[in-house]
């Protein structure tokens, strides 16, 4: 079945260069080589970008009887009538799957309490795991299909998510067996990440919990085949850089890659360790070093800024993306969906990259296209672009500037999104 999209305004292709690889430097905002012009068409064909031309042209070859009717034996018109057109955002950094409610947090923090404050009273994660070890599985699979359709809607169409609220091997099993169930029943590509390493349970020693990651969770997980990626959250209080090692090292046995937390809080090498693991990304990363970023963009460890963490924490959003682009450092941004920043608008993470940062639309785009689909997919399932022999996954905005993606903070940019070629979500309000 063939879909053309006609009349775009302007097309952010995002397809310079190899496609392999993330942008960084200047051309992560070299709106010459990034953005097509307005008037371009786009040809889909069993849910491939066949071509990418002049709307003229390809309604000659392709659609000659348009407009007189949208639809042939084999062939569909979508007009989109001078909006602007995306490819679909790409959330590199969630934590999906998870029960209970922590809105009493905020006023904690108002009150002077830090995160360490608060989880060390028994809030943050461990409350959640309490939560998360009664839910059913399928409460889990409820609850996560509504987040994937709430970040469809905001036009989300590739996203990581992880484990990390059961912190026991049946709580862990459970939690990637709901996002495993989520993936199969939805359009939204879904990528598993085991963060059995979140934290340490309050009724088992340090050392123990390590030999259970090890021993018993890992080995489980890797047999049953539940997922891409282990990560480990590596901050002073929680997991040290040594211990991070020996768990991603042990995973590197069972052919499992790892993601990490690193560098929230504080400078704890964690990013230079990442960059030394050959993890694939090292995300949060706000207080990495300089010397850190470097090691990481030699070693191809992406860089994943979360603002919408210290957004919510009501701390400043001091993050270096624009030394990363005068320093030639790929990055890419993300949500961090998780129970205390449930934020799953990239276009909001957007807005504060270039509301509150300063940061360049285009680039700021590339952050949650391109460069993250480079962490999550091989070659064959590159997303993040949109260009030919590449999945027609895309945005239709409301504007028809591209730069608009992430200027509607509190509403969806977003009028249409395609996965696969096939709308599946068509907002009528704006």
């Amino acid at each position: 079945m063939r879909t053309l999209i006609v009349n775009c305004g302007e097309v952010a292709h995002l397809s310079t260069g190899d496609i392999r690889f993330p942008l960084s430097g200047y051309q992560i905002k070299d709106r010459n080589h990034l953005v097509h012009s307005e008037g371009m068409a786009i040809l889909v064909e069993d849910g491939i970008i066949e071509r990418i031309g002049p709307t003229s042209d390809l309604i000659a070859e392709h659609a000659p009887w348009f407009p007189s009717t949208t639809k042939s034996v084999d062939t569909t018109v979508i007009d989109v009538h001078g909006k602007a057109v995306v490819p679909g955002f790409v959330d590199c950094h969630t934590h999906l799957v998870w029960a209970g409610d922590r809105a009493e947090e905020l006023a904690l923090r108002q009150a002077g309490k830090t995160y360490r404050d608060i989880a060390a009273a028994g809030g943050g994660i461990s409350k959640t795991v309490i939560h998360t070890r009664g839910a059913s599985l399928e409460n889990l699979v409820e609850s996560g299909n509504r987040r994937i359709v709430a970040a469809i809607a905001n036009g989300t169409t590739a996203i990581e998510a992880k484990s990390g609220y059961g912190l026991d091997v049946e709580a862990e099993v459970k939690l990637l067996e709901a996002i495993s169930m989520i993936d199969r029943s939805t359009a939204c590509s879904i990528s598993p990440t085991w963060l059995g390493a979140h934290d340490f349970p309050a009724d088992t020693s340090r050392r123990d919990y390590m030999d259970q990651l090890i021993s018993d969770q890992l080995p489980i997980i890797s047999e049953l085949g539940l997922a891409k990626w282990v990560d480990v959250f590596c901050e002073p209080g929680w997991f040290s850089p040594e211990e991070t090692a020996e768990i991603v090292r042990s995973a590197g046995e069972h052919g499992i890659g790892s993601r990490l937390h690193v560098d929230e809080f504080v400078d704890y090498g964690g990013l230079a360790l990442a960059a030394e693991l050959g993890s694939v990304s090292g995300d949060h990363v706000a207080c990495s070093s300089d010397d850190s970023r470097q090691s990481a963009a030699d070693a191809g460890t992406m860089q994943t800024f979360l603002p919408g963490t210290p957004y919510v924490l009501g701390t400043d959003i001091a993050l270096p993306i624009n030394k990363c682009i005068e320093e030639d450092w790929a990055f890419s941004t993300a949500t961090d969906f998780n129970p205390n920043c449930p934020i799953n608008s990239l276009p909001f993470i957007g807005s504060l990259l270039s509301h509150r940062l300063g940061i360049d639309p285009i680039a700021a785009l590339v952050s949650v296209t391109r460069n993250p689909a480079t962490t999550l997919f091989d070659e064959s399932e590159m997303r993040g672009v949109l260009a030919k022999g590449r999945p027609a996954d895309l945005n239709v905005l409301w504007s028809s500037s591209a730069d608009s993606w992430c200027q509607t903070p509190g509403s969806s940019p977003v009028s249409m999104t395609l996965i696969g070629g096939e709308v599946v979500n068509s907002d009528k309000a704006y």
